[in-house]
């Protein structure tokens, strides 16, 4: 048994250092995730690590959304700490319809706040635009809390945190600032050609990289009644934009009198344009990580979910799948993957099914209500409980998991499909039990991962 995991998680690490180890162009930008790629790792304010949409037991009428960006973030990074990046615009997009184009917009924009001495103060305005249809309006207007620093400069953190939650002026609430990276793997082990702590990884002894560490999030929470219709099934994505910078020497000819005569001059200009590019994208986690080739993460980066049926052959032949078997001759399915299309593409049906259309988003069936705290099951649909991933994904969703029995194939009564984990099953904290859920991110002053000496 413990072979059989290894072997899942050495072909693993080999995508993994593939993408590590490619080289840079200085146009493109690589995945988005945490940190797995060597161009996003070079904007990590632009770095979409991950996505969440869930119904919650405290506000059942409404869809919670949850778009995490800037990864492993430091506590104690002074004094240049973390914050959003004032030239990108941070998207979150809902498809009500299945055609994979966004029917509702969320945008925001932020501007920093001026820094006090020699710390950079991590309080930022910013405004969130809805966008329907042609129709855009500013429905939010807030402020970031500052991030957790120590109990000095931010005393009382969780009624500070808290104070900075706003009312959407449509209905619903928002927040952004930092917090505690929900997302919970033993990257460490992982990254070390491919150790597992105990047994196969499905029975605990993983250690979480991520304890101790923050992100900062884009939280939503928009009523159901908004957003619901005949089947009850949205997608939901996120991304960031930036500007690019393109400058161009124009030459046109113009007409002036010399000497008497019209003559025809050439005269040329620069021509400055800053149009606004994506550069990450993120729906279903770990797709980027475990589907896609590294060669064409860059396209699938800037793409869009409506154009994802250009990559259909890598989720009906999942790289990962014939590299097992290359390798060590499992029998894991490597072709007519339907069981991944399903869960990744289209929805799975009578869960959350959005039509015929191709397109990475993560569906959440509305319909279904919150399942009880006693009764959550870490591997979502897997383990019975059908509020959970992949239909949306809540913070205790252990998706390192669920996506390494789903590979190995879980659907298709393969026995690798219940083996398979990393051995970390929850989070190093409990999640908030109320928006915006994520937990108070780690004070920089306690430094978790510091030793006092004596």
């Amino acid at each position: 048994m413990r072979k059989l995991a290894l072997v899942f998680l050495a072909a693993f690490a080999a995508i993994l250092l593939a993408a590590f180890t490619r080289g840079t162009e200085p146009d493109a930008s690589e995945a988005s995730s945490h940190r797995e790629a060597p161009l996003i790792s070079e904007d990590p304010t632009a770095d979409n690590t991950d996505l969440y949409a869930f119904r919650s037991l405290d506000a059942p009428d409404s869809l919670t959304i949850i778009s995490n960006v800037i990864p492993a973030q430091d506590p104690a990074a002074g004094p240049m700490f973390y914050r959003f990046s004032q030239s990108a615009r941070y998207n979150i997009y809902i498809d009500r319809n299945g055609d994979a184009k966004p029917d509702v917009t969320y945008r925001f924009r932020f501007r920093n706040k001026p820094s006090p001495l020699f710390l950079a103060n991590t309080e930022q305005t910013y405004t969130v635009t809805r966008t329907i249809g042609r129709t855009s309006r500013v429905v939010a207007r807030g402020t970031t809390p500052p991030n957790n620093i120590g109990p000095r400069t931010t005393p009382n953190y969780r009624q500070l945190a808290q104070s900075r939650v706003f009312d959407l002026d449509s209905g619903g609430k928002v927040f952004a600032g930092q917090r505690e990276d929900a997302f919970y793997a033993d990257i460490g082990a992982i990254f070390d050609l491919v150790a597992i702590r105990r047994g196969v990884g499905n029975m605990g002894g993983g250690k979480d990289f991520f304890a101790g560490y923050g992100v900062h999030a884009l939280a939503l929470q928009v009523p159901i009644s908004q957003l619901d219709d005949g089947d009850h099934t949205v997608g939901v994505w996120t991304s960031v934009d930036r500007q690019k910078l393109t400058v161009k020497r124009v030459k046109r000819f113009i007409k002036v009198r010399r000497g008497g005569k019209l003559r025809r001059v050439a005269v040329r200009r620069t021509v400055v344009s800053q149009p606004f590019v994506q550069v990450s994208r993120l729906a279903n986690p770990l797709v980027n990580e475990l589907i896609i080739p590294t060669s064409l993460k860059d396209r699938w980066n800037a793409g869009s979910p409506a154009s994802e049926s250009r990559f259909q052959q890598f989720y009906t032949s999942p790289i990962l799948a014939k590299a097992i078997n290359q390798l060590y001759g499992l029998n894991v399915p490597e072709n007519n993957r339907d069981d991944l299309v399903a869960v990744l593409l289209t929805g799975v049906p009578t869960l959350n099914f959005t039509g015929p259309k191709l397109a990475d988003m993560l569906r959440i069936n509305l319909s279904i209500p919150p399942t009880p705290a006693n009764r959550v099951n870490r591997l979502g649909v897997f383990g019975g409980d059908n509020a959970g991933y992949p239909n949306g994904r809540r913070l205790v969703d252990d998706v390192i998991d669920i996506a390494e029995r789903a590979v190995a194939g879980k659907l298709k009564g393969h026995p690798a499909g219940d083996l398979l984990g990393d051995g970390v099953d929850a989070n190093d904290v409990p999640n908030l039990g109320t928006f915006p859920y994520e937990a108070d991110p780690p004070s920089g002053f306690d430094n978790t991962k510091g030793q006092q000496k004596p």
